[in-house]
């Protein structure tokens, strides 16, 4: 992962359809996530190895769909 904009990890995740990165901050438990439709979002109160999974599961998309959405409070960005 790489830092930039203050203290968010991003990741891009180009093996995957449907996740294009993959941003998180540890000091604020917030996940940002890019889609493939470049829509982006931010879920908070993400534990820093539900992120670390994330970005180290085989499938980006299904792991999104099982263990993330739905399951943290989120808010849809610009």
């Amino acid at each position: 992962m790489r830092r930039f904009r203050g203290m968010m990890e991003r990741q891009e995740t180009p093996e995957s359809a449907a996740i294009r990165e993959i941003g998180y901050d540890r000091r604020t438990r917030r996940l940002e996530v890019k889609f493939a439709s470049g829509e982006r979002y931010a879920y908070r109160q993400v534990a820093p190895k539900v992120s670390r999974a994330f970005v180290e599961a085989e499938s980006k998309g299904r792991f999104f769909q099982s263990r993330i959405r739905d399951r943290y409070p989120y808010e849809r960005l610009g």
